[in-house]
């Protein structure tokens, strides 16, 4: 049987005949390689019969693995996926299904996942559905997927405010993390900030549900702050960890495929290109593929696995650029030409990217929002205004079919559907002032806090 670098190898499926690249199989999945290495008659032979599998969920596969990303729409196809990420114990196709979730699939990926073993598209099931509305949850079909759905941690609306140590004011009440009581209409405090932690500037985000915080400046002169600090909602700890290589703040942090990234920045006044990532099993950071040109406080989000940056340019143009971890390397995807296009913030939902700028005729008050449909490259502006007052959607993050945003007045819900975000609810609005970064990480059972103190603006 040819084994060379792009031998191929035929797979008889049922009754359909595929030629596919054996190095391919071999390196993602189990099944390949353990025949390979098996010595059996079988992994000499020129053939491998499948015939337990779907024609139509090995190609998917095969399509998968090629870095191809099909939509998967029927039934039929998530099932026949499913089946195959189990039997041919295929982690990327388990990781695409992770990704292709949504509120329409969510129930049917879940039991599937149950019921064939997928440990991870079961987990990452059973959280969107918990995040969503409560139908949700009810479609499920076995006892022991909605079970476990009932018995997980819903997500928080967690916000880091901006606080930098200063003398004299060390103990500020207010250099806390909060979260949102959305049953009591509060924001409470979670956690206090570590006394040598800086927001200001800082990078936050969050990975393997754990609340990261990079960078930050303290004094006049914007002395970086050092060292990082990850806080575990589990423990209620935080934890130090080393800085970056290259000293930056005003930096774009992303937590992706299990990685911190820390992307752009400044140093000493000076924007940067540099991007550094993090892995937090090693302790250590390693320097990445630079960004296309400099940019600090960039806005990133991530669709369907992926992770996007915006950057600008003269001429009124928003870039959207891509990362692609295999050839660490930055990718164009898009570009944006209107009046102050400069995109503030970013988030994702499903297939389209959703910038947020600000609004026409200098109007600080309000901002407009672009979509851009990663299918079919086409950007549409969302009708109507979004109020900006002191945050809003300059901060917002999307948990199931719900965009949140916060601003001192309210904290004000939407709804993704029909082409455009419809205002679901409001509740109560930040109690304290300055600027905000938003995320959502699952707390304890049980967690309350003191309800968050109004301080008064400086």
């Amino acid at each position: 049987m040819p084994q060379g670098p792009g031998a191929l190898m035929q797979v008889w499926v049922g009754s359909q005949l595929f030629q596919a690249d054996r190095a391919l199989l071999v390196e993602h999945c189990g099944f390949f390689r353990g025949l390979f290495r098996s010595g059996m008659r079988e992994a000499r032979a020129a053939e491998v019969r499948l015939g337990a599998l779907s024609p139509d969920g090995f190609r998917t596969t095969l399509r998968v693995l090629r870095g191809e990303r099909p939509a998967l729409a029927a039934p039929d196809e998530l099932l026949q996926a499913v089946e195959c990420a189990a039997f041919l114990q295929t982690p990327a196709l388990a990781r695409f299904l992770e990704h292709s979730l949504t509120s329409d699939n969510c129930a049917l990926l879940c039991d599937a996942a149950a019921a064939f073993g997928l440990h991870d598209v079961f987990l990452s099931a059973a959280l969107f559905i918990r995040d969503s509305a409560p139908e949700q949850a009810a479609e499920l079909a076995l006892p022991e997927a909605r079970a476990y759905v009932a018995a997980l941690r819903p997500s928080s609306y967690v916000a880091v405010s901006t606080h930098a140590p200063a003398p004299g004011f060390l103990e500020d009440a207010s250099r806390t993390v909060c979260y949102l009581d959305e049953e009591e209409n509060a924001w409470r405090t979670l956690a206090a900030l570590p006394m040598e932690a800086s927001t200001l500037l800082a990078g936050v985000a969050t990975l393997g549900n754990k609340l990261y915080i990079v960078g930050g400046v303290r004094g006049p002169n914007k002395e970086v702050v050092e060292l990082g600090f990850c806080y575990d909602p589990d423990g209620g700890t935080w934890r130090k960890f080393p800085s970056p290589h290259q000293p930056r703040y005003d930096t774009a942090l992303a937590g992706f495929d299990g990685h911190l990234y820390a992307i752009g920045g400044e140093f000493q006044r000076m924007a940067m290109s540099s991007v550094e990532r993090y892995d937090p099993a090693a302790g250590c950071w390693s320097f990445a593929a630079n960004l296309p040109q400099p940019a600090a406080g960039v806005p990133c989000a991530q669709a369907r696995g992926r992770l996007f940056v915006c950057l600008w340019r003269p001429a009124d143009t928003t870039i959207v650029v891509e990362y692609t971890v295999r050839a660490d390397a930055w990718l164009p995807v898009a570009e944006l030409r209107r009046p102050q296009s400069y995109g503030h913030c970013m988030v994702a939902h499903r297939d389209s990217l959703y910038v947020v700028r600000n609004g026409p005729k200098d109007d600080f008050l309000h901002c407009a929002i672009d979509c851009l449909n990663l299918a079919t490259g086409q950007w549409t502006a969302l009708p109507g205004q979004f109020v900006n007052s002191k945050g809003a959607l300059f901060t917002a993050v999307v948990r199931g079919d719900t965009v949140y945003t916060v601003n001192r007045v309210f904290t004000l819900l939407y709804a993704i559907e029909g082409g455009t975000w419809r205002l679901l609810r409001e509740k109560a609005g930040f109690p304290r002032p300055g600027s905000l970064q938003t995320v959502l990480l699952r707390l304890p059972p049980g967690a309350q806090g003191q309800v968050a103190s109004t301080t008064p603006e400086l």
